[in-house]
């Protein structure tokens, strides 16, 4: 079996953390008996200096046909000064919208040996297991007008607008529901019903999707901005948490900063099944591009590894992969290893391409 990949590093320390993941690739490649046809290209910021633009056709076309696309990150300040439709992040929303991903799911897993990294208690932390699905294509983000107009007396005006229809809000309560039966079977559902109409929308359909479908699953609905206040006071009160994009956001970062730092944690973008079960697929760490040490050889691989795990879970249906690679970063992380970003007292600093390495010893002493 060979399933075709297409890795765009994009920007900062993307390059670097693709480049480690690849070896991971290598590894279960030589191992697992099974392949992967590996193709690269650009996206973000250095795309734009090559081709005047942030994501080119040919490059959609590639992730289109691909089975899944590995991105690294996208941005910097050096492009800060583009116009708004040529900054580097205008090739990751092209992307998501291209190739159809509506549903990205953002864990939040505290591993056991940092959970004295946590800027909370160790003991509100131990164990955390978090599962946000954020809407994607839809939203403030997508939506029309989008624009900056100069009024009477050259005052400016911007506007974003703020968008959902029944279907999108539908597809994605289904997502968080059907993934809530494979865990403990709870959903909380994030809106701004109180102040925003597509709150309203977004409660009275996801609460119908519900009540018609999954009635088994428990669900309870929360406030935005009490979801965030109650990630900070006692998290493990969640399981699944279903929002839209906006609020999505935002909440996956502060639940991110949970655990320890965010360049642990991975990410899965997915899209609706075609008719032959084949699904859109983008797996990428949420940390961003850290151009502050891009090329210095400190950024942390694991969130870019652990969404090649994703993948193998989400994408190739390669759950017992997916765990063993998750166990070999558990394993490297209760034996002291530490990159610059989750460095405590008493621990080995390791650089980028150490990490990893440790990370393939790890996988071949549980695969032996």
């Amino acid at each position: 079996m060979t399933y075709k990949i297409l890795l765009l590093p994009g920007d900062g320390i993307g390059p670097e953390v693709i480049e480690e993941t690849r070896r991971v690739l290598g590894w279960y490649s030589a191992n697992r008996n099974f392949s992967f046809a590996t193709e690269e290209d650009l996206v973000g910021g250095v795309a734009y200096e090559k081709h005047g633009t942030p994501a080119t056709d040919a490059m959609i076309w590639k992730a289109q046909d691909a089975d899944a696309v590995l991105f690294g990150a996208v941005g910097g300040p050096k492009w800060d000064t583009l116009p708004f439709q040529h900054k580097p992040e205008q090739g990751l929303l092209r992307l998501r919208k291209d190739l159809g991903l509506f549903a990205n799911l953002r864990p939040a897993m505290c591993f056991e040996a940092l959970k004295d990294a946590s800027s909370l208690r160790p003991e509100i932390v131990a164990g955390l297991d978090i599962l946000i699905v954020r809407e994607l294509t839809g939203g403030v983000y997508f939506g029309l007008p989008k624009e900056t107009t100069v009024l009477a007396g050259g005052e400016q005006r911007a506007v974003d607008t703020q968008v959902y229809t029944t279907g999108e809000v539908e597809r994605i309560a289904r997502v968080a529901f059907e993934l809530a039966r494979l865990r403990s079977n709870r959903v909380v559902s994030a809106d701004k019903f109180n102040v925003m109409v597509t709150g309203v929308l977004w409660r009275e359909t996801v609460q119908r999707i519900h009540d018609a479908e999954f009635p088994d699953v428990q669900l309870s609905h929360i406030l935005a901005d009490n979801c965030a206040m109650q990630l900070v006071r006692n998290p493990k009160q969640f399981d699944v948490i279903v929002t839209d994009n906006l609020f999505g956001d935002v909440l996956s970062d502060e639940a991110a900063q949970l655990t320890g730092s965010i360049g642990m944690l991975p990410s899965a973008s997915l899209g609706a099944k075609d008719a032959g079960g084949r699904q859109p697929a983008l797996y990428e760490p949420i940390h961003g591009s850290a151009p502050d040490i891009a090329g210095k050889g400190l950024a942390n691989p694991i969130a870019t590894i652990l969404s090649f795990g994703m993948c193998l879970r989400y994408s190739f249906g390669r759950s017992e992969d997916a765990a063993l690679l998750e166990k070999a970063v558990e394993r490297v992380l209760a034996e002291g290893y530490r990159t610059g970003d989750i460095m405590q007292p008493g621990m080995t600093k390791l650089g980028t391409t150490a990490m990893t390495d440790a990370i393939l010893k790890a996988l071949d002493k549980l695969a032996a």
